[in-house]
């Protein structure tokens, strides 16, 4: 991971590529690349590690981060990276910079191994400790979402195989949007919960029924409107949540930390204590 400041030069592309949504549009372009790169990886029995955390990681992981970050280096030199393996290797940075990159290059890696579909590429830009920019691609279904400019709203779409001279495949870009509050919400919770917390979880913010899902998918089916909340009472970390965050943001929603002010970044450790993502 990189530590050093970004230049003069650099900081003044982020924030030019920021405001015209260049750069929203350019980390989604990488995450699609490493999703193309992690599918063959998918369903074929890849061999399984235990980091010292007792996560599971996999060849899949390593390359997609691999991928992520010298893609992220070429475009935007110096800038500083948090991603979830280099962590695991080198561990976390003392500090956080005031532009700095998150990165999971595959969250929900334990439905992965198993199989499932759940699984996500996160790439978020923070800046001053809020999340201005993100992508979250689904591999399993080919499907991305990101940010725009600020104020520009969140957008969807299914991208396909990469032909060569393309500079990408599939659908044009759709806006999306939360939805107001229905007189039934639906939450959406993790796996590791169990039905009895699961059911108290939902109905302490005012969902009468619920559905488990891996990884950062939950931030974005909240952002396109088919669910209404997403409450998390354990530890994350922040690159776990920080693309999904921004991706919710930018379609209307919110995810408040206990003290209920947004979630900020840049904390002790990267680590997140108990939230909640909600839509309208």
């Amino acid at each position: 991971m990189t530590t050093a400041s970004p230049s003069v030069a650099a900081a003044a592309d982020l924030e030019r590529d920021l405001k015209s949504g260049a750069l929203s549009l350019a980390i989604a372009e990488i995450a699609e690349e490493a999703a193309r790169l992690i599918l063959p990886y998918w369903r074929t029995g890849a061999a399984v590690e235990t980091k010292a955390d007792d996560s599971p990681v996999t060849q899949a992981d390593r390359a997609a981060e691999a991928l992520i970050l010298d893609r992220l280096a070429a475009l935007y030199p110096g800038v500083q990276t948090v991603a979830e393996e280099a962590v695991s290797v080198h561990g976390a940075p003392a500090a956080a910079e005031d532009w700095f990159w998150l990165i999971d290059p595959l969250d929900g890696t334990r439905g992965f191994v198993r199989g499932g579909e759940a699984f996500t590429v996160n790439i978020a830009l923070i800046h001053a400790g809020r999340p201005t920019a993100g992508v979250v691609t689904a591999p399993a279904t080919s499907t991305t979402w990101r940010t725009d400019r600020p104020g520009g709203g969140a957008h969807r779409r299914q991208f396909g195989a990469l032909q060569a001279g393309e500079a990408h495949a599939g659908e044009d870009w759709r806006p999306i949007r939360v939805r107001d509050r229905p007189q039934e919400g639906m939450a959406l919770l993790s796996h590791s919960v169990t039905d009895e917390e699961a059911a108290r979880l939902a109905a302490r913010h005012g969902c009468t029924r619920w559905q488990g899902t891996d990884s950062s998918l939950k931030f974005c089916l909240i952002a396109e409107g088919r669910f209404d909340a997403y409450p998390r009472t354990g530890p994350t970390s922040e690159w776990d949540t920080a693309a999904g965050q921004a991706v919710l943001e930018a379609a209307g929603g919110r995810v408040l930390a206990d003290d209920g002010q947004s979630l900020a970044y840049g904390k002790p450790g990267f680590v997140n204590g108990a939230f909640v993502a909600m839509g309208g």
